[in-house]
């Protein structure tokens, strides 16, 4: 196994973030699997924050190679648009594009409830902004029992059901005793017994923000991944339960111009909300006679950007059409051309990035690796959507889905045995 320095093993397991952590494992009580659900297979849904799709072979992450070696290795998988982690991660467990979710974007405005969304606030676990039905809503739905250390919309009753183990999201945790409660679980009596566990890593998503995806601090992060990958495996093992393992990322990473990031241009905040991120810059109009000259106005002055109309926003992004209740995507839209990004605030961009369309820029693309029972051995399949996932962990689950989702079986039919 890879050495991993004290300093950086410090760091990431005993960081407390802002405040009182809650690191309390909350139960759903009253749950259980029915006798059907309990011979059905496991899954483990791993993501890597950031973990761009090269960053296995670029820093030489062994364990996770060879275990991917063993299974299934897509060339690289490709996130939703905008590329970011809130609507990615939501898009993996729902086979839904964002547009259909609702979560567009990590911080987005609701012209409906007159309200804004942000994933670092209140908002994060309330249920009422996440449409479509989750991996773990899906399974609690059909009496099979599901488990979180953290995931995008876990700690939101969404649909009114949250999983029945889950965690507040929190830094403070060490991650040996992440992988002890995720070995609990799996030695709970059969009728407790999750059958679907999502685990979360934040640590190559943060150092790539701070020192960009070539910077040693990227190579440690992941080794740390890639140890502790190796870790949860070999513990799982203890089990005597054959599971199956996913490996993903919610989208890569690039390193941008902050030398030149670029200003908004003047929007006239009476007459437009504006919200979105320096890699996508959302306009709400209070009237819509507005929004016809100010798209003209801006797009005649753009330089190292774009300006689209929701309604004209490029097809394969999958951005424009949204259920009426979503209602959250801009009037009019701004999106910086790679490496450019615009400022938002008073603080400088970081150097390292993601949020770019990943049909242009290949380094916002995402990592997908497979293995267990229900995958086929030595397997490399090309390149394919994320919200492919979905049915890949329905059809090992055994679950049944009759709503419509974006995701198709093209990668299940590839990579899972007959």
């Amino acid at each position: 196994m890879k050495k991993i320095s004290f300093l950086f093993l410090f760091i990431f397991q005993a960081l407390i973030v802002f405040g009182q952590a809650d690191t309390a494992q909350k139960i759903i009580p009253g749950r259980s699997n029915s006798k059907e659900q309990q011979d059905k297979p496991y899954v483990i849904m791993i993501s890597a924050d950031g973990f761009r799709y090269d960053y296995a072979e670029k820093y030489k992450a062994d364990h996770l190679l060879a275990l991917a070696n063993d299974g299934v290795k897509a060339e690289s998988m490709i996130p939703s648009f905008p590329s970011v982690t809130f609507p990615n991660h939501y898009s993996i467990v729902t086979g839904m594009y964002p547009s259909h979710t609702g979560l567009v974007i990590n911080n987005f405005y609701d012209r409906t409830l007159q309200r804004f969304y942000s994933y670092k606030g209140p908002t994060a676990s309330e249920g009422i902004w996440y449409g479509g039905t989750p991996l773990w809503v899906l399974a609690e739905k059909q009496e099979m029992v599901s488990a979180s250390y953290f995931w995008v919309g876990s700690e939101a009753p969404i649909q009114g059901i949250l999983p029945t183990y889950y965690y507040k999201f929190n830094n403070a945790t060490p991650i040996g005793q992440r992988i002890n409660t995720v070995v609990d679980w799996l030695k709970l009596p059969a009728e407790k017994r999750p059958h679907l566990i999502t685990f979360y890593f934040p640590q190559v998503d943060h150092e790539g923000h701070k020192h960009t995806p070539d910077s040693k601090e990227v190579e440690n992060a992941v080794h740390f991944i890639d140890s502790a990958v190796y870790q949860l495996t070999e513990a799982v093992k203890t089990t005597g339960l054959n599971v199956n393992y996913i490996f993903v990322s919610d989208h890569g990473m690039t390193t941008v111009d902050t030398a030149h990031a670029m200003n908004l241009p003047a929007i006239d905040t009476s007459k437009f909300i504006v919200s979105g991120d320096g890699l996508l810059v959302e306009l709400y109009a209070k009237n819509v006679k507005d929004i016809p000259t100010t798209y003209e106005r801006l797009k005649k002055d753009a330089k190292d950007y774009e300006v689209f109309l929701r309604v004209n926003m490029p097809q394969h992004l999958h951005y424009a059409k949204t259920d009426d209740w979503h209602n959250r995507i801009g009037d009019i839209l701004l999106i910086p051309h790679w490496p450019k990004i615009f400022v938002l605030g008073k603080y400088k961009p970081d150097p390292g990035q993601h949020g770019y369309d990943p049909e242009v820029v290949k380094d916002m693309h995402a990592t997908f690796y497979a293995w267990g029972p229900a995958f086929k051995p030595h397997t490399q399949v090309s390149q394919f959507p994320n919200v492919d996932i979905y049915p890949v962990v329905t059809q090992i689950l055994g679950l049944s889905n009759t709503e419509k989702i974006d995701g198709t079986k093209h990668v299940a039919n590839e990579v899972l045995k007959k």
